[in-house]
């Protein structure tokens, strides 16, 4: 293995390794936000409050979008994973009032 080779293989290693670290903030993040969102299910259901608020989704995904572009990410991909994460939400709110 040349130098130049050895070189490349440490700094893949190392990126691997941060990302991997941010997979691992990701996920406890999420849950970590799945927790508090199951809070506002049950509140919603005790309440017979709608699963969906439109207004504050739209407003959630205009921040996502600002905080994205901030970030230097793609603003696109953002509101998509936002609009993911909304969905899931939305269906434990439905699933909290049934």
């Amino acid at each position: 293995m040349t130098d130049t080779t050895a070189r490349a293989a440490a700094l893949l290693r190392e990126h691997r390794e941060s990302i991997d670290r941010l997979d691992a903030i990701l996920v406890y993040t999420l849950g970590e936000r799945f927790k508090h969102t199951q809070a506002v299910g049950l509140l919603k259901a005790e309440h017979d409050l709608p699963p969906s608020d439109p207004d504050r989704e739209a407003a959630q995904i205009a921040r996502l979008e600002d905080l994205a572009n901030r970030a230097d990410l793609d603003p696109e991909f953002a509101k998509k994973f936002l609009n993911f994460i909304i969905a899931e939400v939305i269906q434990h709110h439905r699933k909290q009032q049934s």
